[in-house]
């Protein structure tokens, strides 16, 4: 139990550094940022239309596998990040690189106005295409965009 505590108070504590270091680091380069933005608008368009399929698709490797399925995928979306499955809001932010890591913040508010920040790991496939590798929320302090 005291494990869990010390984990939950350092994640906090790295979520809440994130925008300290990213003002630190240096922009993706504008098409690779392009190409970032068009990879998360696509997976939150395929939310909206419940298209597993195509949610998961865009996935990074590892975080497809870790799920196996697009079903299993959506569920966890639904039940853990319902923010990123149903926005009533999306802007993005800058996207920058944090330790040769591509990572897009995108602000969202939710069905109760609350204003949330995505952080989006971003993983380069061997083929140029990026994929989505995860996503971190924090909640921001203001409410509504």
């Amino acid at each position: 139990m005291l494990g869990d505590i010390v984990r939950n108070v350092l994640r906090a504590l790295l979520l809440a550094l994130v925008p300290l270091v990213a003002a630190a680091q240096q922009p993706l380069p504008t098409a690779d940022a392009r190409a970032v933005r068009q990879v998360i608008e696509a997976q939150l368009e395929a939310f909206r239309r419940d298209d597993a399929a195509r949610a998961f698709a865009y996935a990074a490797p590892g975080i497809r596998r870790t799920f196996g399925t697009p079903a299993a995928f959506m569920k966890m979306v639904r039940a853990k990040y319902p923010v990123v499955y149903r926005p009533q809001s999306v802007r993005f932010d800058t996207a920058y690189v944090v330790q040769r890591e591509a990572v897009q913040p995108v602000h969202m508010t939710d069905e109760d106005g609350h204003a949330w920040v995505a952080y989006y790991p971003m993983e380069r496939q061997k083929n140029g295409a990026w994929r989505i590798n995860g996503c971190r929320l924090a909640k921001e302090q203001a409410t509504a965009m």
